[in-house]
């Protein structure tokens, strides 16, 4: 009776963090990001300020969500993401609340968003105000990645390109290493691994475990793209088909 209880308690808890997570990004938006617009007149300032907000607001919607027993989670190594210029951030994709987990412990980070996320009220502002890449910029996308990783700017990017399917192996797409070898930057490995499953790919918010899920995110090595490279007429090709099968194998989370 009183594990019910406490599933009960998980589930309407669960509800009331999408629509808190839905309001503040909003809020966000309607709000604080046009106040920025006004008084903090250069760019790249303006920038650093939206990524530190956001970070800062994930870090406060994670608090609660642990405060409230709807999951609970655990960092290895993140304060190494505090030290990446310039390259890749790449992770696999277990749930919905991957990006929220990385992006608070690294708020210098850019991330590359799904396309349909820019037409969501909640996040349209917040993808702005981030100046995140977006991922239907066709043959500007390569260019700017370039552009913006040359600069030092760190980007982080799930390689699947969408949350895995339980029980089956990584699909990844060959994206994040194109970017990576044509760039000639290397790419850090992030593991997320989830005890249970919770917000994946096939669960709706409400089909939640039995217990409370613990998520953890553990920062593992940088590689080097160019480590990849042959030297022969389409390099790159091989070199991004190399490094993405590379990354089908490095990004399987130890369960333990």
């Amino acid at each position: 009776m009183w594990s019910r209880m406490k599933w009960c308690w998980r589930v309407l808890m669960t509800g009331w963090l999408f629509i808190l997570f839905g309001s503040g990004g909003l809020l966000l938006s309607l709000v604080w990001f046009n106040l920025l617009l006004v008084f903090v007149r250069n760019n790249s300032q303006r920038r650093e300020v939206a990524r530190l907000s956001i970070a800062a607001s994930f870090r406060l919607f994670l608090r609660i969500g642990r405060g409230l027993g709807v999951f609970d989670y655990r960092f290895e190594n993140c304060e190494q993401l505090a030290n990446d210029r310039g390259c890749l951030i790449v992770a696999n994709h277990p749930t919905l609340l991957d990006y929220v987990f990385i992006a608070s412990q690294a708020p210098h980070i850019g991330c590359l968003v799904k396309a349909s996320l820019v037409n969501n009220p909640c996040f349209r502002g917040v993808i702005r105000a981030a100046d995140y890449l977006v991922n239907s910029q066709g043959e500007t996308l390569l260019p700017e990645s370039q552009k913006r990783l040359a600069a030092g700017e760190a980007i982080l990017i799930f390689p699947e390109g969408t949350r895995t399917r339980p029980g089956e192996p990584l699909v990844i797409q060959r994206g994040a290493a194109n970017i990576a070898v044509r760039s000639g930057c290397e790419l850090r490995l992030v593991h997320i691994h989830c005890d249970q499953r919770y917000l994946d790919k096939h669960s709706r918010w409400y089909q939640i475990p039995a217990r409370k899920p613990m998520i953890t995110v553990s920062v593992k090595q940088r590689i080097d793209s160019q480590s990849f490279m042959a030297s022969h007429d389409g390099a790159c090709a091989i070199a991004a088909r190399r490094l993405s099968q590379y990354l089908g194998q490095e990004l399987v989370p130890d369960p333990r």
